[in-house]
């Protein structure tokens, strides 16, 4: 039996934000839990780790290793105890196929908790560049990831899939600007709090809304004040946000990493203020969500409506469809021609050799052009046999036959 690519996934098709947060994988964590990854499983030859807002899931290739395997590994590494019904907040496959499928489906942003999101494949690209960077890109997760990459862009070229903007960033903006009567929105204190992709891209959209009194707080003082530079916005300290010293602020949204309800507490004794969770682990208490003057959303909530694109998006979503269907079957071609390839690449050696064995006896010197040339057309005639064990005689035949040939019209 040879190898598959299996994968296992926890997202917001499974599991509430609750549930994902204990399976979240920080940056920190990620080389090491690898390592122990494969260190505890050594038949895991390729291996890609997503980690999003939205998911958490592993894709590797082995031999024997299964998917319910790696669960139970992940759930006793992370979670406080194992139990069927933690088991099934994991998807799971064991086939190449599916597994494929899978990663088709969730680059596509046909997986996506917004229907389309753009931002999925600029993640898993760094995924994969995190496996190579360790080796850990394998065969099976190589190809796959190839059939990826031409998906994608099918996808923004063939289809209306990719039109307009529907990230979190961008729906956390508009969800700011249709809290406040209209007008008023554009002059509230806004309080950005991390500096990761998120909050990028809340800088980005900020151009589509204007919004003026923008200030950051991050932990390294130094990289808030390079995005507050970049951005014309003022910086926080962030020793008030440990303190949760937030008076004078309409607007929190918090992107912060690996920061476990960093805000417990909200005055709210003059004015209502709109939270926005857009981290996990999450950084807001949710127990601030029953204060009357409190409006909170998290990753879930604020992804509920989709923009005006929806309708374009669904269209599309047939097309989408089949192009992961084509994708997939060629993906499924190059596999079962595995074998094919492997004992044509047996074959070719011994061909080579029989090859320079003729001219020799021939008493003929020829160029290693001219071997190739006439290796790969013995090759290709074997190629049309079926993959049962070719004789010596039969391979001796094809090489003296294209021997001929050459001599004939070369020499």
């Amino acid at each position: 039996m040879g190898k598959s690519l299996r994968f296992i996934s926890i997202s917001h098709k499974t599991a509430s934000v609750t549930q994902r947060e204990e399976y979240h994988i920080p940056d920190e964590e990620k080389s090491g839990l690898v390592t122990q990854i494969c260190n505890t499983f050594p038949d895991i030859s390729g291996l890609l780790l997503l980690v999003t807002c939205n998911r958490t899931e592993i894709y590797f290739e082995s031999e024997i290793i299964g998917a319910s395997t790696l669960v139970d590994f992940i759930i006793n590494q992370k979670a406080k105890k194992n139990s069927p019904a933690t088991k099934k907040l994991f998807d799971t496959g064991n086939t190449t196929e599916d597994t494929v499928r899978q990663l088709l489906k969730v680059t596509s942003g046909l997986a996506s908790s917004v229907l389309g999101d753009a931002e999925i494949v600029h993640q898993i690209k760094k995924a994969y560049q995190f496996s190579i960077a360790r080796n850990l890109q394998g065969s099976l997760l190589e190809r796959a990831m190839q059939t990826v990459f031409k998906s994608h862009k099918r996808i923004s070229n063939e289809t209306h899939f990719r039109d307009g903007t529907t990230s979190v960033a961008y729906k956390s903006l508009k969800v700011i600007n249709d809290t406040f009567s209209k007008g008023s929105a554009k002059s509230k204190n806004i309080l950005f709090i991390g500096a990761g992709d998120i909050v990028k891209q809340l800088f980005k959209y900020n151009s589509k809304f204007d919004f003026t009194n923008v200030f950051i707080s991050n932990r390294t003082m130094a990289t808030a004040t390079s995005l507050a530079n970049i951005h014309d916005c003022k910086v926080y300290d962030w020793k008030k946000v440990l303190a949760n010293e937030f008076e004078g602020f309409d607007v929190i949204v918090s992107a912060a990493s690996n920061c476990t309800h960093l805000i417990k507490k909200i005055s709210t004794a003059h004015h209502k203020v709109l939270l926005i969770d857009l981290a996990l682990p999450s950084n807001i208490d949710k127990n601030l969500a029953g204060n009357e003057n409190i409006l909170f959303y998290d990753l879930d909530s604020i992804s509920i409506d989709l923009e005006d694109t929806k309708e374009k998006r669904f269209a599309a979503i047939g097309e989408v469809g089949m192009i992961i269907t084509e994708e997939l079957s060629t993906y499924t071609k190059w596999l079962q021609e595995a074998p094919l390839r492997a004992f044509l690449a047996e074959y070719k050696i011994i061909v080579n050799q029989k090859v320079v064995q003729y001219f020799d006896d021939n008493s003929q010197e020829l160029n290693k052009q001219n071997v190739k040339t006439i290796t790969d057309r013995v090759v290709r005639k074997l190629r049309k046999k079926t993959l049962r064990p070719i004789s010596t005689k039969e391979m001796e035949d094809a090489v003296a036959e294209q021997g001929v040939f050459f001599l004939e019209n070369h020499i």
